[in-house]
């Protein structure tokens, strides 16, 4: 996978319209220091979706948000502690975006009363990392030129070597 290492972020914040876009630069930033940058666009989606409607709805708007990475799936899951609102009285367009741009989503409810939405992505198989290194790329710089051929000399037996008896063989020219 892209990381093999578990990873893990918390953020607690309280919601208003110019945090939904700070929190959504800091989800992105997280994503992207943990490679995994075609999972930004799904994650922030759902996360402002999910922000938007506690911003308009709730009347405590302190809000946590995590998300975590287990090498195959990212789990992020946002919480807010509002007791006037249940997650079946969600507005539908939210849920149903979060259903399509999502591999799988819920919620569940916290002993405080509230109520804990997530959702879940999956790597794709482009977001894998090759087990074997690849060798690098070639470069377009030229070659240098081979190095030339050394003449062999005979050695201590007093033998020659390939291209010194090839010299010797060649006639020598009479003089003019």
């Amino acid at each position: 996978m892209k990381t093999a290492a578990p990873c893990y972020y918390h953020l607690d914040v309280e919601i208003s319209p110019e945090r939904i876009g700070q929190v959504r630069r800091i989800l992105a930033a997280h994503l992207r220091y943990w490679n995994l940058d075609t999972l930004v666009e799904p994650v922030c989606q759902c996360s402002d979706a999910l922000l938007r409607t506690i911003d308009e709805h709730a009347t405590d708007k302190n809000t946590t948000i995590e998300m975590w990475w287990n090498g195959q799936h990212l789990i992020t899951a946002v919480q807010d502690s509002e007791r006037d609102i249940r997650p079946h009285y969600a507005p539908a367009g939210c849920l149903a975006q979060i259903a399509a741009l999502s591999n799988g989503w819920g919620c569940c409810a916290t002993n405080t009363g509230g109520k804990i939405i997530w959702f879940s992505q999956r790597a794709r198989a482009g977001d894998h990392a090759l087990l074997v290194p690849v060798g690098p790329a070639p470069s377009l710089r030229e070659t240098r030129p081979l190095p030339r051929a050394l003449r062999l000399r005979g050695d201590a037996s007093g033998r020659l070597g390939v291209k010194a008896r090839a010299e010797k063989r060649e006639p020598a020219l009479a003089p003019a």
